[in-house]
């Protein structure tokens, strides 16, 4: 266990070395001498003592204090507030600085910081990330969503980024309740075996440590499965320190032949704990210590008929075996036992009987014992109304002389007010007269004008639908003309009437991508000052925007090939079967968790999965196929545009597949598909292209630098110096919002990775 000393040692160091301001090092040592030393943690004070109590910062004994950032330099959080605090460590709110942008979360996360010990031997560690990595995969609607792991320099803490939650665990809700009936139990535990089933259909995953504190009751009314094998992985990382039991699971929940040595965990571990559970629901309180043995039973509950015990002690029974396979077996166990048998409803009718004849004769007492109440009370009541009539006879005699000559002071000022009041309405009206008249006037002269307006804007877009569509025939031509120039070997490829070029197998038993002409050109790469100010309106990062700069010309002096649409999934299934590749990442590109069908965008591909699809299709064809360089594909994105996208400044769902929930310079809130769409659904620009704004991220060749200084000129890929590590990224996707869809944005990402918001396109060399 580290000392208080030791944790400001270490922080100091980190100061030295600048990465930690004066500013921050202070707060944080104050926040560790703080827990050390109040009279709530650190070791135990005298029993008597006269000093005044320290006052407390809202720091923690790791040093973290709300408002305080903690994680690596380019994965940032900022602490908001300390949900929880036990032995497994802290969970924080905290608001994502920057990584959800690319990671498609919500900015507001939960942070669940493990202390140092648990994570000091590398082994743990591993153990550890493999947990939160595997519980990443899980994605269902009753299961916590966890985004990410990560460790912060300052405390050497590991910690993991989660779902925000509003609302109760269920240990809260029974402490607010008392207890659950048997209906309220089957709707509260329903969508928890929904969960634990789609974890082992799907995953062969038990969550092995199943509480109260894990069950979560948002605000909304959803049930969320918490610390899906986490928190067990961490209990039984810190038992080799002598932290924890070595058993897996807690304390009352846990199945008798947990921790024993099994090659596969089994979801009666999950039963068990599910079942204890309910009978704490139903009373109040644990059936067993951990202690238990196998003749031991605890009373039956009240609230269960003979045959549902039945059925729960078999969900606890001591044999793994005796247990239903799953908890949705469970449930249904126990919902098909609830129906009492003959003998409980004889006694129940006979209780109820004598229950009517005992509160018939209550009745009848306590309608007697009002009736006399309520004769004594009227006979009072009687002789004071008696007496207070003869004094109200007297006061109206008097009130009734005064108040005369008061109605006759009143009737003579409100004939003068209301002489001026006359005078005064007929004056307002003439003015309410002449006002009304002016607004019909000038709402009519409106209405004209907005029809007029409407009648301009209309005839203006049809005039730029046609000169569009005149300007793509126009340059399907003369695309087929240059490359039939380009390739006049008989017996080659040309571009059909539309100017797309198909590139046929060698083997004859197929043809590749779409491809369309890029014409020799030169343009301006990178956003403009005015652009840029526009996009920070729209909440665009400085940091984002610095990578634009400087904006500078480049010259594209040889014709090239592009694909028309993104590589497609029909496309990448040819090369898989072809192949027998398989994917190395979490991400299935087969079923990304969102319908895909074979004319989507395939997702979940890397830079160098997309490297061996390349070098495959250039083997099919006889052609070199490549990614195209970030030049290439700005100038293609542009089409020679000079906007923030190749169709103007402004953008909308009808033009893009975007977070439609998010708007760009003045434009309006649309549609969020949730996944990705068909690569023919949106208008081309100007050029032929598809998909070149929004639906999926695209690889290109360069790697990642932090803006353009030293970048060549001549539209070539930019793969010296920077982070080699990492690709550029552009086009932005579904996930994301249109801010990122401008054809100057520039995203980075590592090349060994994968994401379903990630995809490419082919460009190819011509002769």
């Amino acid at each position: 266990m580290q000392t208080a000393r030791d944790k400001i040692r270490e922080l100091r160091a980190l100061h030295d070395d600048g990465l930690l301001s004066l500013q921050e090092f202070d707060r944080r040592k104050n926040a560790i001498l703080d827990a050390e030393y109040s009279p709530l943690g650190g070791s135990a004070a005298p029993a008597a003592t006269t000093a005044a109590p320290i006052q407390l910062r809202q720091g923690t004994e790791l040093g973290l204090m709300a408002g305080q950032e903690i994680g690596p330099q380019n994965r940032r959080y900022r602490l908001e507030r300390l949900i929880g605090l036990g032995g497994m460590g802290q969970v924080w709110r905290a608001t994502d600085l920057a990584t959800h942008e690319e990671l498609g979360h919500s900015d507001q996360v939960a942070l669940k910081i493990l202390p140092p010990q648990l994570t000091q031997s590398a082994t743990h560690a591993k153990l550890l990330i493999e947990e939160a990595t595997q519980a990443r995969r899980l994605a269902h609607e009753n299961i916590v969503r966890v985004y990410e792991w990560a460790q912060d320099p300052a405390t050497s803490s590991y910690f993991i980024i989660m779902e925000c939650l509003d609302g109760q665990d269920l240990d809260d809700w029974l402490a607010a309740h008392g207890h659950a009936t048997p209906d309220q139990i089957q709707t509260l535990l329903r969508p928890l075996a929904h969960a634990l089933d789609y974890a082992w259909d799907k995953y062969k995953l038990v969550h092995r440590d199943i509480k109260p504190g894990n069950v979560f009751l948002t605000q909304k009314g959803e049930v969320k499965l918490l610390d899906f094998g986490i928190a067990t992985r961490a209990r039984n990382a810190g038992s080799s320190l002598g932290l924890q039991t070595p058993n897996a699971g807690t304390t009352g929940y846990r199945a008798p032949e947990a921790g024993a040595s099994q090659r596969q965990p089994s979801p009666q571990l999950d039963v068990y704990a599910v079942a204890v559970m309910i009978y704490q629901l139903l009373e109040g309180r644990l059936p067993f210590d951990d202690s238990r043995n196998a003749q031991f039973l605890p009373s039956a509950p009240a609230a269960l008929n003979q045959v549902e015990w039945q059925v729960l002690q078999r969900g606890f029974a001591y044999a793994r075996d005796q247990r239903p396979q799953s908890v949705t077996e469970l449930l249904d166990a126990l919902q098909q036992a609830a129906g009492p048998g003959e003998e409980e409803l004889a006694a129940q009718a006979a209780e109820r009987q004598e229950r009517e004849r005992q509160r018939a004769k209550e009745q009848q007492r306590e309608q007697a014992a009002r009736a006399e109440q309520a004769r004594a009370v009227e006979q009072k009541r009687q002789a004071e109304l008696a007496g207070r009539r003869q004094a109200e006879a007297q006061a109206a005699a008097i009130e009734k002389a005064k108040l005369d000559q008061q109605r006759r002071e009143l009737e003579r000022k409100q004939r003068v007010e209301a002489e001026e009041a006359a005078k005064e309405r007929k004056a307002r009206l003439r003015e309410q007269l002449l006002a009304r008249r002016e607004a019909d006037a000038l709402k009519a002269r409106q209405a004209q004008e907005e029809q007029q307006r409407k009648a301009a804007q209309l005839k203006a877009e049809a005039a730029y639908r046609a000169e569009q569509e005149r300007h793509r025939k126009e340059q399907a031509q003369r695309n087929a003309a240059e490359l039939a120039a380009l390739m006049p070997t008989p017996g080659s490829p040309v571009a059909d009437p539309n100017g797309v070029l198909r590139d046929r197998f060698v083997d004859g038993n197929g043809v590749g991508p779409d491809l369309v002409l890029i014409p020799t050109g030169r343009f301006q790469m990178g956003s403009s000052e005015y652009e840029r100010g526009i996009a920070m309106k729209a909440g665009s990062q400085k940091s984002w925007l610095d990578r634009e700069t400087p904006q500078h010309w480049v010259g594209i002096d040889y014709s090239f090939a592009m694909g028309r649409f993104p590589v497609t999934v029909g496309q990448w299934r040819q090369f898989v079967r072809a192949t027998g590749w398989e994917s190395m990442s979490d991400t299935d590109w087969a079923s990304p968790g969102f319908k895909q069908g074979d004319e989507h965008p395939v997702v979940g591909v890397s830079w160098n999965d997309a490297q061996k699809y390349l070098a495959w299709l250039s083997g099919k064809t006889g052609q070199t196929y490549r990614l195209p360089s970030e030049a290439e594909w700005e100038y293609a994105c542009r089409a020679g545009t000079h906007t923030a996208f190749s169709f103007g400044d402004e953008i909308s769902t009808e033009m893009a597949n975007y977070d439609g929930n998010f708007t760009y310079n003045n434009g309006v809130k649309g549609e969020f598909r949730h996944g990705t769409t068909k690569v023919s659904a949106f208008q081309p620009n100007p050029w032929g292209l598809f998909d070149m704004h929004g639906n999926v991220w695209e690889w290109t060749q360069d790697v990642v630098h932090d803006n353009y200084d030293g970048a060549p000129n001549d539209g070539g890929a930019w793969e010296q110096g920077g982070d080699p590590v990492r690709r550029v990224l552009r086009g932005g996707s579904w996930l994301y919002q249109p801010r990122y869809l401008r054809s100057a944005l520039r995203n980075g990402y590592s090349a060994v990775l994968a994401n379903d918001i990630v995809g490419f396109r082919v460009a190819r060399k011509l002769a």
